[in-house]
């Protein structure tokens, strides 16, 4: 009984609960991704003038390179990209954290550096999963939910013009295909 109520605590600490989403996102993406098109690379450290940052996920292909923050939370969500802090409200607790957006800001800025590579080419994109709602409007490049990766089934005309202003979608394989002998129409959201 002890090692289960460990186990259970464990999980609900805020490090299991990212690598939690982290894994969520890792798994959807390899599924999802096709693997001739995308290179992906996880838990990408790298260093920066004031010591290093963490990047949860990079995705490398011919519409560029995509840098995606991972965020496992529950509750309702509270931000705008000018905010330095965001808010997480759990029943009647609220939780301050560090604004995604500028948090990838460093990590594409770190990457930039260290790649070599024009800012143009590099796109930020958010995702929260674990079921957390905003009640703010959600801002540009955040997507919400398991969801983030839309297979054609769910996005059989692409991506909305808001996606393709923002460079938050990614063409992916149609759903059931192994390998595309080129970019399809189909676009996954990520």
């Amino acid at each position: 009984m002890i090692p289960l109520a460990l186990l259970i605590g464990l999980l609900k600490t805020p490090w299991a609960k990212g690598h939690i989403g982290e894994l969520l996102v890792r798994l959807f993406a390899h599924w999802q991704l096709d693997k001739q098109t995308y290179r992906r690379l996880h838990n990408v450290t790298l260093n920066t003038p004031d010591g290093t940052t963490q990047i949860d996920h990079v995705f490398l292909s011919p519409y560029g390179i995509f840098v995606l923050e991972t965020k496992n939370m529950r509750g309702w969500i509270f931000g705008s990209e000018q905010q330095p802090q965001w808010t997480q409200k759990l029943y009647r607790r609220l939780f301050k954290f560090q604004n995604p957006l500028r948090q990838n800001y460093k990590h594409l800025k770190a990457l930039e550096a260290t790649l070599g590579v024009s800012a143009e080419h590099l796109h930020s994109v958010i995702t929260f999963v674990g079921g957390s709602t905003f009640k703010t409007q959600m801002p540009a490049n955040v997507t919400q939910g398991i969801g983030f990766i839309a297979t054609s089934s769910h996005s059989s005309r692409g991506c909305s013009r808001r996606q393709r202003s923002t460079a938050s979608c990614m063409p992916c394989k149609p759903a059931g295909a192994r390998h595309p002998s080129r970019p399809t129409a189909n676009m996954c959201k990520i």
